[in-house]
This record gives structure tokens, C-alpha cells and sequence, in this order.
């Protein structure tokens, strides 16, 4: 069953991973079989066990703290969506902002609904994480190489840009947006993370790191929470029974290291970049694959 130390221990992995571009699901994965809790390895690959009902709390507490970090722009989207609604149109980049966020989240909200839990299920070991794990950081490379390439440059020279000569978030297209909410799909597999993969869609597309890792986590949001939600029978159902206290401490633990580690990503994407967070991903999963292939 799951204690209270370990519930503490995974909510600040998942508040802290499922934002940096490190992959919540695979540390998840890596991380208890690392220190020996077989309890928890084996009831992430149950069909049916506890930990259902731990990660509805996880998912919720992660998506609140995100409400609450881009509350301000959350109220700005929805008046924006009921406005453009009601004028029926697009004229305002709160209004466009808004329905690029509900293109984006369609994809991987339909996929995730049909095939998270078999994916989740089947991939629920070490091995495949850190295979997953390592690709992640590939991927990352692939972001910032991508994003200086000659292509990039000429999408970026047909839109608006910032004053660092970046393209703005306002002007992606809807089928832009799409692409790069399909992206998410990916994340469904153990050590592919959300962040990262959303992340280096909007790079692809001449956004600058800031704007890539905003429109990334607001995209993050509403994914996230659904996710919760839709699982919370299995938190008030046979699978949260035992383990409703422990769900809370972890969702607190969860809710405080999301909020602590959305705020310092939003600094930090203003000046750096992903090759930071693709160096840990290429060297922890090699060696998470030697530990246990």
C-alpha cells in the first residue's frame, strides 16, 4: 500500500517533472523501481489498483496550480472565447489566444480519452521509460537545432514578430496550433514529456522559448485537469480505498512543486534554452537502460 513518505516523495516528482521537459510519467516509472517500492511498480502496471485513484489527485492539484499561477490570463481567454462567441469572431488576441488553446487540446484530448490507460499500462516499466527517456532528449536536441534553420527563419519573416525578432503567439494559424497540440499524443508514452514535445512544436513554428513554454503550459492545463476529472471515480470508488489521505498529502506536495516550478520556468525560458534539460534526459536515460537492461 502506499505510505505516506513515498505519496510526499512522488507528488513533488510529478509537480516538478510534468513541467520541467523531463517527463512525469517516466520519472514515475524510473524512479520507485530505483528504490526498491514494488508496491508501487506493480500497481502502476494494474489494470485496476490505488494508484488510478493517486493519480487523480496528482493530475488535479498539477492543473490548479497552473490556474492559479495564469489566472489573470485564464480570465482573459474565457472573456475572449465568450466574446468571440457571441461577435463571431476572431479580433482580439486574448479571443485568438483562446481558440488556438481549443484546437490544440482536441488531439491529444481524444486519444488520451481512448488510449491512456492501455499505454500507460503497457509502457509501466523501467526499460521502456528510459528508452522513452532518452528520445525525449533527442528530441529537445531536435528542438534547438530546428529552430535556426533557414525554414524557420522564412516563417518567421511572414508574421509579426517580437522586439527579439521572434515570431508572436498571436499569430499562429489553427492548424498550427493542431499540429502542435497533437504533439501531446506522444507524452501518453513513459519518458516522452508534454512540455518538451509541445515545446519543440512551437520552435518549429518560429515561437521564441518564452511564448513555446507558455502557450505549452496553459495548453497543459486544461488537458491535465480533464485528465483528473474524468479518473475521479476511481479516487471515490473501490481503488481510493486506504489511501484518500495519502492521495492528499501527495496532491499538496504535487500542487506546491507545479506552482514553485511553473514560476521559475517562466524566468527561465525568457533567456535560455531546452539543451540544459536534453543533456539530462540523453545521459539519465542511458544509463537508467544499462541499470536495467
Amino acid at each position: 500500500m502506499l505510505t505516506f513518505f513515498q505519496a510526499i516523495v512522488l507528488g513533488v516528482l510529478q509537480g516538478v517533472t510534468e513541467l520541467f521537459p523531463v517527463s512525469s510519467l517516466g520519472h514515475s516509472v524510473i524512479l520507485p523501481q530505483l528504490l526498491g517500492w514494488t508496491g508501487v511498480v506493480a500497481a502502476q502496471s494494474a489494470s485496476e489498483s490505488y494508484f488510478l485513484a493517486f493519480l487523480v489527485g496528482l493530475h488535479v492539484a498539477t492543473a490548479l496550480a497552473l490556474l492559479v499561477f495564469y489566472r489573470a490570463t485564464w480570465a482573459r481567454i474565457a472573456h475572449g472565447l465568450i466574446a468571440s462567441v457571441r461577435t463571431r469572431g476572431i479580433e482580439t488576441p486574448d479571443q485568438r489566444l483562446g481558440w488556438l488553446l481549443v484546437v490544440a487540446t482536441i488531439p491529444a484530448g481524444l486519444v488520451g480519452l481512448l488510449l491512456e490507460h492501455t499505454l500507460r499500462v503497457v509502457f509501466a516499466n523501467p526499460l521502456a521509460a528510459a528508452g522513452f527517456l532518452l528520445v525525449n532528449g533527442l528530441i529537445l536536441l531536435f528542438g534547438e537545432w530546428i529552430r535556426r534553420r533557414a525554414e524557420v527563419r522564412r516563417v518567421v519573416a511572414t508574421h509579426a514578430t517580437t522586439a527579439a525578432g521572434h515570431r508572436r503567439l498571436d499569430t499562429l494559424g489553427l492548424r498550427e496550433a493542431g499540429a502542435i497540440g497533437a504533439a501531446q499524443v506522444f507524452a501518453l508514452l513513459p519518458g516522452i514529456s508534454r512540455s518538451g514535445i509541445t515545446m519543440v512544436a512551437g520552435l518549429a513554428r518560429g515561437l521564441d522559448h518564452e511564448d513555446s513554454a507558455r502557450f505549452s503550459f496553459l495548453l497543459a492545463t486544461p488537458i491535465i485537469l480533464a485528465a483528473g476529472i474524468y479518473k475521479l471515480p476511481d479516487l471515490l470508488g473501490p481503488n481510493g480505498d486506504g489511501v484518500r489521505i495519502q492521495v492528499l498529502a501527495g496532491s499538496v506536495a504535487a500542487g506546491l512543486a507545479a506552482y514553485l516550478s511553473v514560476r521559475f520556468l517562466t524566468r527561465y525560458f525568457t533567456s535560455r534554452t531546452l539543451t540544459p534539460f536534453a543533456v539530462y534526459c540523453v545521459v539519465v536515460g542511458i544509463l537508467a537502460i544499462v541499470r536495467f537492461a
